[in-house]
């Protein structure tokens, strides 16, 4: 399933180099590392969203479409775009340009599912995802 991304802000934009340590012996990003600064963008849209601790609960449908070489700019956009009673679900898209060129085209993207925990560290209410709030571009934030 595949979202378009709401209004600018309602979106969570992380941008990163991608250097040596981080690569595979093909010089190309790892994809531990990717999956992890993924997982941190879906984190922090979905904090953003309820403003309570979250936990991610699954990975699910993650492609990696090219590779990632070292010395690239990644930039990894996260949204939420859907919720449950205490679940968001939350797209992360990696979009990646040679540090030296303006071509820029998805590299990796994926869903995940994270819940809000309340102060009991049990699954709680988040608010919804109303379309007037998706329209009109209101982070609730």
């Amino acid at each position: 399933m595949t979202s378009e991304p709401p209004a600018e802000s309602r979106l969570t934009r992380i941008t990163q180099v991608v250097f040596p340590g981080t690569t595979n012996h093909h010089g190309t990003l790892f994809g531990g590392e990717v999956l992890s600064m993924m997982d941190s963008a879906a984190f922090i849209a979905a904090t953003r969203h309820c403003r309570m601790k979250v936990v991610t609960r699954l990975m699910e449908t993650t492609e990696f479409a090219q590779p990632i070489p070292a010395g690239s700019i990644v930039e990894l956009t996260a949204w939420v775009t859907g919720v449950g009673r205490t679940s968001m679900r939350v797209r992360v898209e990696v979009v990646t340009e040679d540090m030296y060129s303006p071509a820029r085209s998805v590299a990796c993207s994926g869903e995940f599912v994270l819940v809000a925990l309340g102060s009991d560290g049990q699954p709680s209410p988040v608010p919804s995802l109303s379309t007037a709030t998706l329209a009109d571009g209101d982070a609730g934030f």
